[in-house]
């Protein structure tokens, strides 16, 4: 499949894959131009490149990150956080937790049923209605995650994630709601909030002592 890359620059690209490797633990190189919304070929040579450095090794079908490359993702990232307006952020996170909190509830609701028994997804009509409930707030979510992405521009290879993942769901491939080791939508949701929470150098223990965390 052709990809139209997003144009970014070269830090940015090793910044995001080795983000990636950090979130996912172990990345199919066959999956990266999907999350990182680049071509094969770009991927690719990002992939050689930091392995070269030392910062990934890849064995068999995937690759992970190496120690030496968590402390290259944790320079780069105090460096980005130094260039971006740690204020304006507050306050779109402030919003994007009132968006998690409606995503919280959604995913609930996909996963259990009103009366606290598992959904086994027998029902179309239940699952419909939870399905539309997260149409909308996609809907209402994607201005606010443009006022993101203009903040924090590496961010700009989410948006056309959740767009895709939204698109299989809207085909009838409902394992993108919410399957993990796969970019559904919850996966790439809670990618994204971990990448808010550390631009604003906080941790997912501080956010979910805190009620934030999905």
């Amino acid at each position: 499949m052709t990809r139209t890359s997003i144009p970014r620059s070269a830090e940015e690209l090793e910044l995001s894959l080795l983000q990636l490797l950090r979130l996912k633990g172990r990345v199919k190189p066959d999956d990266l131009p999907g999350s990182l919304q680049h071509t094969e070929d770009a991927c690719g040579d990002l992939l050689v490149s930091a392995v070269a450095a030392g910062f990934c090794v890849q064995k068999g079908s995937s690759a992970r990150l190496t120690p030496e490359g968590r402390e290259r993702l944790a320079a780069l990232l105090v460096a980005e956080r130094g260039q971006i307006d740690q204020q304006r952020l507050e306050g779109l996170y402030h919003e994007f937790d009132r968006h998690n909190t409606g995503f919280k509830s959604i995913i609930t609701s996909w996963q259990m049923r009103d009366d606290g028994q598992p959904n086994d997804h027998s029902d179309p009509d239940y699952d419909a209605g939870v399905l539309a409930k997260l149409d909308a707030l996609h809907s209402e979510f994607m201005p606010l995650l443009d006022r993101i992405v203009a903040e924090a521009p590496r961010l700009a290879h989410y948006p056309p994630r959740f767009v895709a993942a939204l698109e299989q769901i809207r085909a009838g491939e409902h394992q993108y709601v919410a399957r993990p080791i796969m970019d559904s939508y919850h996966t790439v949701w809670f990618e994204l909030h971990e990448e808010l929470i550390g631009l604003l150098g906080r941790t997912r223990e501080e956010e979910a002592a805190a009620g934030r965390a999905v």
